[in-house]
């Protein structure tokens, strides 16, 4: 049996998220689609949209070609970081909306009319925020 040697010190590094491209590709996937729904079916983002801010549909229409960009440029090496960080302020940028839709109970069909799922969607930003900015480092 042999002894590991005590004077080579052992460091455990965290995995790049560019060495497994499986999240990346999830997170594109995700915004891809998301951006495909706001373009062809936005009445439901047109639903949560706080009515303090103005144009809602071309709000609606911007939102989701910025979901689109972002995640094709996950997908490419050359627009991986500014596309994550373009993807963090667009999760900030729609947290009214989602504060909105718990706040003012608004309903929504199927499982997003119930008012825990709407309220689930606030702090659900964050882990989302999170996986976008893990894509920002080099």
């Amino acid at each position: 049996m042999a002894e590991s040697n005590p004077t080579i010190a052992h460091t455990e590094t965290q995995p790049s998220p560019r060495a497994n491209p499986v999240g990346r590709i999830l997170l594109a996937l995700l915004f891809l689609g998301s951006g495909v729904v706001h373009l062809v079916a936005p009445q439901a983002y047109l639903r949560i949209m706080p009515p303090y801010l103005p144009a809602p549909h071309a709000l609606v229409a911007i939102s989701g070609l910025a979901e689109l960009l972002g995640g094709l440029g996950l997908l490419l090496p050359a627009t991986r970081r500014i596309a994550a960080w373009g993807l963090v302020a667009l999760l900030l940028a729609v947290w009214p909306a989602n504060i909105y839709m718990a706040t003012a109970h608004l309903p929504m069909p199927g499982l997003m009319g119930q008012s825990w799922a709407q309220w689930l969607r606030v702090p659900l930003q964050l882990p989302l925020m999170y996986w976008a900015w893990r894509y920002t480092r080099r």
